[in-house]
């Protein structure tokens, strides 16, 4: 097991990651952040507690997003499903997904395929921790990434415990 990122700098990559998405969005009015079960709410939960901070006295609208019945590796194994909580409309917003790992593209497809039976979006971004870009299926790249690595296929990223570590298989 390798550390890729310690407590300490998945705290200042979270804090950089919040800093990035304030840049772009100082006006939150039509903008609203989704954390994609599982580690990407746990990110997102950071993420957002920071642009909180960011911009006190003005509303974050932050959910989280269950992908489980959309993935399509779903008949291999019994799921049980996550939590949804999509407490807003996404109709002419502009929606962060937040995940930990992007890797294939894969839960990010699914993603997008449930944000379009919510409504339709102004436009959609991406936000991850951990972007592992030589393993793409899909056309499909973050708009905000904390760190690059490079693994190989039958590598795990992992958040655990605060900290962030490929696991070699």
């Amino acid at each position: 097991m390798q550390l890729l990122l310690s407590s300490q700098q998945l705290s200042e990559t979270v804090l950089d990651l919040a800093a990035q998405l304030h840049k772009y969005h100082a006006d939150l009015t039509d903008v609203v952040f989704v954390g994609i079960q599982q580690g990407g709410v746990v990110v997102g939960n950071d993420i957002v507690t920071a642009m909180r901070e960011m911009n006190p006295g003005v509303p974050v609208q932050y959910g989280q997003l269950d992908i489980t019945f959309y993935r399509d590796d779903i008949r291999k194994e019994i799921l049980t499903p996550d939590t949804m909580n999509l407490p807003f409309a996404i109709e002419n917003k502009t929606v962060v997904l937040i995940d930990d790992v992007l890797f294939t593209g894969r839960t990010i497809k699914a993603a997008l395929d449930v944000l379009l039976d919510y409504g339709r979006p102004a436009k959609v971004e991406l936000c991850v921790l951990i972007d592992r870009k030589e393993h793409r299926q899909f056309p499909i790249q973050a708009d905000y990434v904390g760190k690059t690595v490079t693994t190989e296929k039958t590598d795990k990223v992992k958040l655990v415990n605060k900290e962030v570590v490929l696991i070699s298989q």
